[in-house]
């Protein structure tokens, strides 16, 4: 999302990727702890309530949801709300995009949690396809795995505090940045955002709110039926396009493409091969190996030379 801030908002940018480096990394990484703990199971429709057994993995990946969603003080809402206080001030439209990525991120990595720590215990339901002689029993994963869960999970939680919209005794990485970016650092100081910047904040709370609230209402408390879309099961029918490109006029382009050049490249390059070899084979025959023939070549070439010096001195 930071890409998307115009120019000039290079220290927004930098912020929200420096956490993004907090929560993402320990979300990716709390993600392996989760296969790990489940015996490399990677579906979530066949986890469920892995709090109780898994309770470390649980709570360093709940911070880490917490911080992707925009939830305050996590990292992530302070990142997130300064990307949007100055996409705001550029472009209202893409403050809307921004908001609606928001509401889904909020949504979906709810229901990742809900799925995966929380509700009913589904890995019994499947023990058969691991192998196993009994219940399939998740297990925590050892301190090697947790230690840098827990390091994540702290700077998710306070990493925020590098730069605090509350003044500029809080810009801590503005200031550290003042000498690189200063001079071509975008200043929305005039502008109704900034004035309003706390407006614009509690906005993008309640929309981290809503996705959350919504979630649970679908997933966690099922008030609401679960909606998903054949679109996105199919994963936005991305991967069946490539392959009916790849497969229909893919693969005619690559057929076209290898007669012409089998065809048309190789015809030109193997011709001019056969027709030097012809012209070489011709020559060759002229190279008969009898001295005989050579002397009497060489006979011919001086009479042909005298013959051009008397002709040359009876002309002049």
């Amino acid at each position: 999302m930071f890409l998307a801030v115009g120019s000039g908002a290079y220290v927004a940018a930098i912020f929200h990727m420096v956490t993004h480096a907090f929560f993402k990394a320990l979300l990716f990484l709390g993600s392996g702890s989760v296969i790990h703990g489940m015996h490399h199971e990677q579906d979530m429709r066949r986890m469920g309530a892995l709090r109780k057994v898994m309770p470390v993995t649980a709570f360093t990946f709940i911070i880490g949801w917490l911080a992707i969603a925009g939830v305050p003080p996590f990292a992530g809402f302070w990142s997130k709300d300064e990307i949007l206080l100055y996409v705001y001030a550029n472009n209202r439209g893409l403050y809307v995009v921004g908001l609606l990525t928001a509401l889904l991120t909020a949504f979906y990595m709810t229901r990742q949690v809900i799925m995966v720590f929380y509700g009913k215990a589904k890995w019994n339901d499947h023990s058969a396809e691991h192998g196993s002689h009994g219940d399939l029993t998740p297990h925590e994963s050892s301190w090697v795995m947790l230690t840098p869960l827990i390091v994540l999970s702290g700077l998710s939680l306070v990493g925020g505090a590098m730069q605090l919209p509350f003044g500029k005794n809080f810009n801590f990485l503005e200031r550290w940045l003042a000498p690189v970016v200063e001079e071509s650092e975008a200043h929305i100081h005039d502008t109704w955002a900034y004035q309003n910047k706390y407006l614009l904040l509690v906005v993008a709370i309640l929309v981290a709110s809503v996705g959350i609230a919504v979630s649970i209402a679908v997933y966690a408390k099922s008030w609401i039926k679960a909606i998903e879309p054949k679109v996105l099961e199919q994963a936005w029918y991305y991967d069946n396009a490539a392959s009916r490109l790849i497969a229909g006029p893919g693969a005619r382009t690559f057929n076209l493409i290898a007669w012409i050049d089998s065809n048309i490249v190789d015809g030109m390059v193997n011709g001019v091969g056969r027709l030097i070899r012809s012209f070489a084979g011709s020559l060759r025959r002229a190279q008969s190996g009898f001295v005989r023939a050579y002397a009497l070549l060489i006979s011919l070439g001086a009479v042909v030379i005298l013959a051009w010096f008397l002709l040359r001195g009876a002309v002049l």
